[in-house]
């Protein structure tokens, strides 16, 4: 069983709650995601006792607001990523799309050598445990915004937020 820590810290944006295993920055939690949907997204990694703290989530609280305040253009944590391998690749090729640029899920899948798995690409997306760090926000549909876990106007804020570059 990993030990887990977690910690929270509000921002101009509202709460951002974390968690970190040994490995990583494990899980970030967008502003207004319930204080229990993030408990129930805990459990799958198979603590039933997080710890509060832990240095990887003070990094990554810095990083994070220094990005939400518009100074900071990508991150450079370690990261406790999970899911399938192709749910990883996909995850990396969303990591690696440049601050202020969008891809769609199509053009992701083409870039992993699977070009009619948008649908898989986007389902990637929706799992993503790590949104911000892994800024899914930055892939869209072919004709329009796409979804996003953090809702379609906090995926336009984070838009916008890049635009300004």
């Amino acid at each position: 069983m990993d030990r887990i820590w977690t910690h929270s810290f509000k921002t101009k944006w509202g709460t951002v709650r974390t968690a970190a295993t040994e490995r990583g920055l494990a899980l970030v939690a967008l502003p207004g995601e319930p204080l229990r949907s993030f408990s129930a997204r805990l459990k799958k990694f198979g603590s039933t006792h997080p710890e509060k703290g832990g240095s990887i989530n003070l990094t990554a609280q810095e990083q994070i607001e220094a990005y939400l305040d518009g100074h900071r253009t990508h991150f450079d944590l370690k990261l406790d990523l999970r899911g399938t391998p192709f749910q990883k690749k996909a995850l990396q090729a969303v990591a690696a799309i440049p601050y202020g640029e969008t891809r769609t899920y199509g053009e992701i899948a083409k870039t992993l050598g699977r070009p009619r798995a948008a649908r898989a690409v986007g389902s990637a997306n929706a799992r993503n445990c790590l949104p911000l760090v892994i800024p899914c926000h930055r892939v869209v549909a072919a004709h329009g915004l796409g979804g996003y876990a953090g809702g379609l106007e906090l995926k336009r804020k984070l838009l916008k937020l890049e635009s300004r570059e």
